[in-house]
């Protein structure tokens, strides 16, 4: 069991550096706040937003998020920070040439995108000209101060508030976890216990516990699936296939032995074929065809010693007639693509890996947000 847990501590911290690094260079300047991430999003609901002018309010909703410490990149995108804008004014200049002037009041709020509960709101108001409505709006969307103190406190509030989400709902989150995992949803519900933030410490080392039962539920459910697609590919004589299926799996998972005894008996296959294919082959005196299936047979097989001496035979009869060195080699148990993708499966980034195959575009529930806000052009 120590080992297991060595072996899940070095692949959980991996996966937390790995998260983190989005956010900042070097791990010691991460704050309280570093692993709670607002992602910035802006509706297509915004009334006569022009394209270039989103660009330059998204760019904006990020300055702000990273100058607070809370940038980076979140494995479930939950908790996030949209604007709402209205046009106060919008008045023709009478210059030459002639020029574009709105004042715009952006409504900011943080929240809970997923069940649309609301954290915190802020309201500013900005001033833009322009030779169009759309530089006039670039322009006012450019006076946004990111750093003003009216902003952190907005921000502060909301991150409080992400704070208390996690110290109250820890059970029930704790809880949902365990029902995904009971479903075979382990990379889903690791995902979520991964967002829990530092700060929140009880329900953080919770949820670490919780993650390291989930991951080991995984190893053990996908070892069982793989010892059972690696028979069905032994039926079908798919012997690249089935051995594929188990490399990787790690000792500590308690199919491991039923797995390596499965190994064996895939080589002890793969030999009877291979020796039949090799003996075939040297029968036709096709030389290259012999030496490819004599490479083909494991050292680890039953019939390797066969396979020498018919390698030494071969070897034998090339050299009294063509006077010249002939070369075979058994093949070791894994060669090295064999071992990387071991490595690869062994190292798997589970929370990370189910974050990125997420949608890239998630419809979030902020209409109530909005509803006492108008959209009507003011005078």
């Amino acid at each position: 069991m120590k080992n297991y847990m060595k072996t899940f501590v070095t692949i959980f911290l991996f996966i937390i550096l790995s998260i983190c690094s989005n956010a900042q260079n070097e791990i010691s300047k991460t704050d309280d706040f570093g692993r709670i991430i607002l992602n910035d999003y802006v509706s297509e609901q915004i009334e006569g937003l022009p394209p270039s002018a989103k660009r330059t309010l998204s760019n904006k909703l990020s300055q702000i998020v990273s100058k607070n410490g809370m940038g980076g990149s979140a494995l479930i995108p939950r908790f996030i920070i949209t604007p709402n804008i209205v046009v106060l004014t919008k008045d023709l200049l009478a210059t030459a040439p002639p020029m574009t002037a709105l004042t715009l009041e952006i409504t900011f709020y943080i929240g809970d995108g997923i069940d649309g509960t609301l954290f915190s709101t802020e309201s500013i108001e900005v001033k833009g000209v322009g030779i169009n409505e759309t530089k006039a709006y670039i322009a006012a969307l450019k006076q946004i101060n990111t750093t003003s103190s009216i902003m952190q406190n907005f921000v502060n509030q909301g991150k409080n508030k992400i704070i208390d989400y996690y110290n109250s709902r820890c059970d029930f989150l704790l809880k949902e976890a365990f029902s995904k995992g009971e479903r075979k949803q382990f990379d889903e519900a690791i995902a979520s216990l991964l967002a829990v933030p530092e700060i929140c410490k009880e329900c953080f080392d919770k949820s670490q516990d919780e993650i390291i039962i989930l991951y080991h539920k995984k190893m053990e459910n996908e070892c069982k699936e793989r010892i059972q697609a690696s028979s069905i590919a032994i039926t079908n004589k798919d012997w690249d296939e089935a051995a594929d299926l188990l490399y990787g799996i790690l000792p500590d998972v308690s199919c491991y032995k039923e797995s390596q005894k499965l190994l064996e008996e895939i080589e002890d296959y793969r030999c009877s074929d291979a020796m039949g294919k090799a003996k075939g082959a040297w029968a036709a005196m096709d030389i290259q065809e012999a030496a490819y299936w004599l490479g083909q047979i494991s050292v680890i097989s039953k019939c390797k010693n066969d396979a020498i001496v018919l390698g030494n035979e071969i070897k034998a009869k090339v050299k009294l007639d063509e006077d010249k060195e002939w070369e075979f080699q058994l093949k070791k148990q894994q060669d090295e693509i064999d071992v990387r993708k071991a490595s690869i499966k062994k190292s798997e980034l589970v929370g990370t890996a189910y974050g990125k195959n997420q949608p890239k575009n998630v419809t979030y529930n902020t209409n109530d947000w909005w509803k006492n806000i108008p959209f009507q052009l003011k005078k």
